[in-house]
């Protein structure tokens, strides 16, 4: 499900709070940005496998995904490596085709955000 604005108060947009240097809190749905695109999902985690699926990078093998963090530094995600939307400094997450981009590095212009 995507969605731009959250009026919503039940939902945690983790981007924000990220941002803002807040700690995340429990709640009913979190907001999450893969890419450019805005998902609320109800699980305060995820796969990387799951993550990716949900923004439609399927099949998930030829992608790579990336979690940017406060402060701009970059994780690599395995697909089993579960991602805690309530972590301190998860902002947003990128994908990369692997395709296209093999042996390229995040910060080299080729990477969504």
């Amino acid at each position: 499900m995507t969605d731009q604005h959250v009026t919503d108060p039940s939902i945690v947009d983790v981007e924000q709070y990220a941002k803002e240097g807040k700690e995340i809190p429990a709640a009913e749905k979190y907001r999450i940005r893969v890419d450019k695109e805005h998902y609320v999902v109800s699980d305060p985690a995820m796969t990387g496998a799951q993550l990716l699926a949900l923004a439609q990078k399927q099949p998930v093998e030829r992608f790579s995904l990336y979690q940017k963090l406060k402060g701009g530094e970059t994780k690599k995600v395995e697909y089993s490596q579960v991602v805690d939307f309530r972590a301190p400094g998860v902002e947003r997450f990128m994908t990369l085709p692997l395709d296209q981009t093999e042996g390229s590095a995040v910060t080299g212009g080729q990477c969504y955000v």
